[in-house]
């Protein structure tokens, strides 16, 4: 004989998740998950992890609830199966975060001289002696090992005297790509370029957020001077990263930051040190190799490579 039976109301839908969590989706129990668009970023649940567009976001006290606006699917309302569905749904709340802090500039305003320079004055600026790179730019391209047919690209490239020597170290079979986000940088380059008979210089006009270079374009990519003035380091180098062939390299030159030896100035022009900085081309998916020393005194230089297999 059946019996009848009371059909139980069905759970809300409505997800709130709170500590004490099933030892498998506890904060540091689950493998590292993707957390951005860009290779190579990526975290562990619990771990803090820094983000390059954003302050270091650092998971909750323990014991935080966390409230996701958040309706299981028909199929999850089995008890069973939500447990299962717990990771998913741990992926999409704390994945959200890291992608929208990615909105924001990480320095406000510090390319403000850059939108319409006066050139004349910035080739005074950066074509002087006492400035570093320009007082060893000779031997900077010497550590490079650039070779004849190679692509380069010069990210920030100025008053491009540093493109100059780029192009005549390809030579004709190679390209040199010259990025900046200032016409008027390009503008002159073009007109130098043109002065000196060298037709491998390439300019390309450069975003807030974008290298705007060509996939898999360049062995070599060199950043000088100008990693601290990407508002949007993330999304910049994700685009730098599709534009560097499978084991092409980077090379990062910027200033120095120790408290107490580095200038007031530099202290709040850049807005972080070496290690930060090496962290954040790290997270984008290229290796760290070496950091060349006794070239500098007041700047650095960091080689990386992006994996053959990349």
């Amino acid at each position: 004989v059946s019996r009848p039976t009371t059909r139980q109301p069905a759970p809300s839908r409505r997800s709130s998740l709170e500590h004490p969590l099933p030892d498998d989706v506890r904060w540091g129990s689950m493998p590292p998950i993707p957390l951005g668009p860009s290779r190579g970023i990526c975290g562990r649940l619990g771990d803090s992890t820094i983000l390059p567009e954003a302050p270091i976001y650092r998971r909750p006290a323990y014991g935080t609830r966390l409230e996701a606006d958040f309706e299981f699917p028909p199929f999850a309302e089995d008890p069973s199966v939500r447990h299962r569905f717990l990771p998913v749904l741990l992926f999409v709340v704390l994945g959200t975060l890291p992608l929208a802090a990615q909105e924001k500039s990480v320095k406000p305003g510090i390319n403000k001289s850059f939108r319409n320079p006066d050139v004349k004055q910035f080739i005074e600026r950066f074509e002087r002696e006492g400035r570093e790179i320009w007082d060893q730019r000779e031997q900077t391209v010497r550590e490079l090992g650039i070779k004849p047919g190679m692509a380069v690209a010069d990210v920030g490239a100025g008053t491009g005297f540093m493109t100059m020597l780029f192009a005549k170290a390809v030579g004709k079979e190679g390209t040199v790509y010259a990025v900046d986000i200032a016409k008027n940088f390009l503008k002159h380059i073009e007109e130098e370029a043109q002065s000196q008979g060298l037709t491998n210089i390439k300019t390309v006009l450069a975003s807030d957020t974008s290298s705007n270079l060509p996939a898999n374009s360049v062995d070599l990519v060199f950043i000088c001077d100008t990693y601290h003035h990407f508002e949007y380091p993330n999304k910049t180098m994700a685009s730098i990263y599709k534009a560097v062939k499978p084991g092409g390299r980077l090379v990062l030159i910027d200033f120095e930051r120790v408290p107490g030896k580095t200038s007031d100035w530099i202290m709040n022009h850049v807005r972080a040190g070496k290690d930060v900085f090496k962290q954040e081309i790290e997270s984008a998916g290229f290796q760290f190799v070496e950091e060349k020393k006794g070239i500098f005194k007041s700047n650095y230089f960091l080689v990386f490579v992006k994996p053959a297999k990349g």
